[in-house]
């Protein structure tokens, strides 16, 4: 047995691999610059898993996805495999820990932020690390041409020219031709290397339902089909209002979105993953690395702003293979949401500039001061105090952010942080705590060090799983330990920070280049465009028009969206079938076998063809068998 099979076999028990895993295994571990292209489900992770156990070294796996990470080394370990995982929330001597695991072998798999590759630390112990290879997560981030392009992932260039000889696997669910050719451009790849597997998903029916009564419509989409479901939406406050509205209505569904605590987020999850309830209501916040085979159901509410990212989220339903059912809801008010979204994002240069100079204003900046300041930012309280509309804010900050003048980081996670007051000896004879306050204190011991002498960073979650109290328990624990001066405790935050990476510029300086403005305008328009004709049109296999969206070509429609669903039951209703089975009896005249190729030349649709074979075979009129058919005599 080959080295790659036995890696597969003893560690994840399967026999053989599935589709293109085998193919991009064999190039990565040849040390060739991969990019594998596989649609949500078609089992990414064993393609850098697996060449990671069957090589010598490191293979580091750069992801921005934390539940992600947490999730894969959990599971990595629970199979004996030595992985570990660097994130946001992790203390220096943590990270330091993992590192010097890495530089010794002691770690095969190690799972690190985007944002954490520019660490000095990072760098420095990255120099001695014998690394396997890279392996790029949701590659497309680093395409300017993607529609979820983050400037965080430009740093793997970097990290390339510490070890130029080591390969990459860059790995998406979603890359147009073009978004392919940039990944490989900004990863720096030596010769092109491309294995795409077939985007098209045989189980799944895309419908597009319009309606005026959204909500009406999913309550009856879901009282009609069995199962479980999400249901994306756009925004957090809608999250809540459509799971009360589906509790209401005797649907069991619960809320998720990003602004919710890490211990809640956990738990919810948990709860429908365990089908304790049945509708996940969500934001884009949820979906990325959530393997539950059995969901029937992704209804979007809200249009998303592009293909790519309608593809993924829909994508998550049905990945056992049995039928399932992509639903998007949809009226007139949709499209003048999506044209507005265009200004909304992109706005007026003269807008971004006068952004600019007044959150100068803000804090009190001068031209030419500034250059590696940072500051945190309350958007709420900037656009009080200058007037803005906090959307079109947010959007000329990010884009003067890509333009270079400032780093923009939104809802940075600042977690909680403690360090004990009291010495070692007189904790120990502190009487009158509570039952909660010594579980606490026990907890943050086994769990954490040096809080004696500074603070340090806790997991508040963490702490609510170990002593089995609630997360809001947890917190006012915290809260009164500090009251009682046992402990500092500084509440976890999540707050914006503006740097400025370059002198302030007056406002009539500011260069809003092409690349940076007028050419990601138009890659934004050209993706709400073709979410609007995905929704508008009604003649056009909805399948296809998605694969060609990515540069599939496909002769055949699926047969099962609600446009090939119209087009059947019209056409089964139609004389046309009538005459399509006359004119295959009349080639199968000559009492000879043919091949059901040789219906091509019937100058019919390919669906009336079809009806009219399924037809005459349900009939026994003519018989079908190894690829070929006859009349029955």
């Amino acid at each position: 047995m080959d080295r790659y099979k036995e890696v597969l076999r003893r560690y994840w028990g399967y026999d053989d691999f599935r589709g293109i895993q085998r193919d991009i295994i064999e190039s990565i571990g040849s040390g060739k610059d991969t990019l594998g292209l596989m649609p949500t489900g078609g089992g990414k992770s064993v393609t850098f898993q697996v060449p990671a156990l069957a090589g010598d070294g490191v293979c580091i796996v750069v992801t921005p996805l934390i539940a992600l990470m947490k999730d894969q080394v959990a599971n990595l370990k629970r199979r004996g495999i030595r992985s570990a995982a660097i994130y946001s929330g992790l203390s220096h001597d943590e990270i330091l820990t993992i590192l010097e695991n890495c530089v010794f072998g002691a770690v095969r798999i190690l799972y690190i932020s985007p944002e954490r590759l520019s660490s000095q630390l990072f760098q420095t112990k990255l120099r001695h690390i014998k690394v396997s290879f890279f392996a790029i997560d949701e590659a497309h981030c680093i395409s300017q041409w993607g529609y979820d392009f983050r400037p965080s992932y430009l740093k793997i260039s970097d990290i390339r020219r510490l070890h130029p000889d080591v390969p990459v696997l860059a790995l998406t669910a979603t890359a147009t031709p073009e978004v392919v050719d940039d990944i490989q451009d900004k990863l720096g790849f030596k010769e092109k290397r491309v294995f795409k597997m077939s985007f098209e998903r045989k189980n799944l029916a895309y419908i597009v339902r319009r309606t005026m009564d959204k909500q009406g419509e999913l309550i009856h989409i879901l009282e009609c089909v069995d199962g479980c479901a999400i249901v994306y939406v756009r925004s957090r406050r809608r999250a809540k209002e459509v799971s009360d509205i589906l509790n209401g209505n005797g649907i069991t569904a619960t809320f998720y979105h990003a602004g919710l605590e890490n211990a809640e987020k956990d738990k919810r999850q948990k709860d429908w993953q365990e089908d304790k309830v049945r509708v996940m209501v969500a934001t884009n916040a949820f979906g990325m690395g959530i393997d539950k085979p059995d969901v029937r159901i992704v209804a979007h509410i809200d249009c998303p702003n592009s293909i790519e990212a309608y593809f993924q989220e829909a994508g998550r339903a049905g990945r056992d293979g049995n039928k399932a059912y992509a639903v998007m809801l949809y009226n007139d008010g949709d499209r003048v949401k999506l044209t507005k979204r265009i200004s909304e994002t992109f706005p007026e240069k003269e807008y971004i500039k006068q952004v600019y100079e007044h959150l100068a204003y803000f804090y009190q900046v001068a031209v030419g001061a500034g250059y590696g300041m940072t500051f945190e930012f309350n958007i709420d309280k900037f656009c009080r105090n200058f007037k803005h509309f906090p959307v079109p804010a947010d959007a000329a900050l990010k884009i003067l952010n890509r333009a270079g003048y400032i780093e923009y980081t939104e809802e940075q996670d600042s977690n909680a942080r403690v360090m004990f007051t009291v010495s070692r000896d007189n904790l120990y004879r502190l009487k009158n705590n509570s039952v909660n306050e010594d579980k606490i204190i026990v907890a943050l011991l086994r769990n954490y060090g040096g809080l004696f002498s500074d603070y340090n960073f806790i997991d508040e979650s963490l702490l609510a799983t170990q002593t089995e109290m609630k997360p809001h328990e947890v917190y006012l624990t915290l809260k009164l330990l500090d009251a009682k001066h046992i402990i500092k405790f500084i509440p976890r935050k999540k707050i914006p920070h503006i740097r400025y990476t370059q002198r302030r510029e007056d406002s009539e300086h500011i260069i809003l280049g092409k690349d940076v403005y007028e050419d990601r305008k138009r890659q934004f328009i050209q993706r709400i465009n073709a979410i609007m004709e995905y929704v508008s049109v009604d003649d056009t296999c909805r399948s296809r028009m998605l694969l060609g969206y990515f540069g599939e070509k496909t002769n055949h429609d699926c047969g099962v969206c609600d446009v090939c669903m119209e087009r059947n039951k019209t056409l089964t209703n139609s004389d046309a079938i009538a005459e399509t089975q006359a004119e295959i009896m009349a080639m199968l005249n000559d009492n000879k076998r043919h091949y059901i190729t040789e219906l091509n030349a019937i100058k019919r649709p390919y669906e009336q063809i079809d009806a009219a074979l399924a037809y005459l075979i349900s009939e026994e009129k003519i018989s079908r068998i190894d690829g070929m058919i006859y009349a029955d005599n």
